[in-house]
């Protein structure tokens, strides 16, 4: 059955001077408005398109493909406000409706918001909402400590920075480890750092553990290499600065130089890093 808000592989049954029909299964034959059609289209083909419903309430298939579908979290921007909510751009001729009930605060024209994408049960309409929490899931996490995640950044806390998991669960990446500018709705890479016992989640941009290490001490025996041999960097020079060079907190830089001195592989000094004898 073709589903609304996603898309679709489906057989073209007709094909008009307006458009084209295709098979909806339960919904009917749904029409592809020809501007959407593809060249050299015929019946019995089949089209991967988006099926939503246009501002006249009818089922309409398109090519064109936008910025989420049902079921994702998006960073959209308020087009316009009615008395009845706010409506968002998302890369279709009609825009996305947020109502009001589905606000955390009143949304104005030309900000952006995260976003989560619905399907109104009673009227089939795609709607979204601001209300994150509720769509997330609210059963234990079944992540490893190390495990590689999608995070999307919600929003800047005094802690750190609020991210969902896999569009799944919420967790915090406190900003005493954040060495980058986040900023909400970016998309990024992370890392399980802990779980603690209330099953709250903390997160990292660095793998923990000594697999991030010795990976770091290759990259820091290279750098000092291409430098001549030396390294104006120590465990004193800013967390900030470090991060620019290695792309790692001081604390992770810290245990990796650690490891290479161990093995007396670099000499330390105030001043920077030299290969060892």
């Amino acid at each position: 059955m073709a589903k609304i808000g996603q898309f679709n592989k489906l057989r073209v049954v007709k094909k008009l001077d307006f458009g084209i029909y295709l098979d909806g299964d339960s919904h009917g034959e749904i029409l592809m408005p020809k501007q959407y059609v593809p060249e050299n289209c015929n019946p019995e083909d089949e089209i991967d398109c988006f099926i939503y419903l246009d501002s006249e309430d009818r089922i309409i298939a398109t090519t064109l493909t936008p910025f989420a579908k049902v079921g994702e979290f998006a960073y959209l921007e308020v087009v316009s406000v009615s008395a009845i909510g706010a409506f968002l751009k998302w890369g279709l001729p009609k825009d996305l409706f947020v109502p009001f009930r589905e606000q955390k605060q009143k949304m104005e024209v030309g900000r952006f918001y995260l976003v989560y994408l619905y399907l109104d049960e009673d009227t089939n309409r795609i709607a979204a909402s601001a209300k994150l929490e509720q769509f997330l899931l609210d059963v234990p996490p079944e992540y490893s400590v190390g495990q590689e995640v999608d995070l999307l950044i919600y929003h800047k806390t005094d802690l750190g920075y609020k991210a969902i998991i896999n569009t799944e669960h919420l967790g915090v990446l406190y900003k005493n480890e954040v060495f980058q500018e986040l900023r909400p709705g970016q998309k990024i890479k992370g890392y399980i750092n802990k779980i603690r016992e209330d099953k709250k989640i903390d997160l990292a941009l660095q793998k923990p553990g000594f697999e991030k290490i010795d990976s770091l001490t290759d990259v820091i025996l290279k750098k000092i290499a291409e430098n001549n041999g030396f390294l104006e960097v120590s465990d004193k020079t800013e967390a900030g600065k470090i991060y620019e060079l290695f792309g790692v907190s001081k604390k992770t830089f810290k245990k990796a130089i650690g490891a290479l001195y161990k093995k007396k592989l670099i000499d330390l000094n105030d001043k920077g890093i030299r290969l060892g004898k």
